[in-house]
């Protein structure tokens, strides 16, 4: 490998390292999540509001929290909160389960929603950062 190509990889490796870093930024996105906040809690003391709690978010079952009164879309879309349905979701959710009771404009900034995601994928079912 010459001098250049090393350098080459050297800041290829260096640009991918910043990237994965931002998308996973969960300082950032606990300011992206101040957007959620007016319904929704998260942590050991969330309770159900406006909207449910998202502790366990990524991973649980749309319609799944106990004590929740889901709209009967959301309760019937079968989906599971992985980070592309939750992504797809955030942006438009009313295009995403038509039906829902959810009134949010959406978020359309990536990084906003990447961020987002990296601050709720800390909390588990317990509402205990992992």
């Amino acid at each position: 490998m010459t001098l250049k190509n090393s350098a080459a990889a050297a800041a290829f490796a260096l640009l991918a390292l910043t990237g994965q870093a931002m998308a996973q930024d969960a300082e950032a996105g606990e300011k992206t999540y101040a957007k959620c906040r007016a319904c929704h809690q998260i942590g050991e003391t969330a309770k159900n509001s406006v909207g449910p709690n998202l502790n366990g978010l990524i991973g649980r079952h749309s319609g799944s929290v106990e004590g929740y009164n889901y709209s009967e879309a959301n309760k019937g879309s079968g989906l599971v909160w992985d980070e592309a349905t939750f992504k797809e979701y955030i942006k438009n959710p009313r295009a995403k389960v038509p039906g829902t009771k959810m009134v949010f404009a959406g978020i359309t900034s990536e990084t906003d929603i990447d961020n987002l995601t990296a601050y709720l994928k800390q909390f588990g079912t317990d509402g205990k950062k992992k």
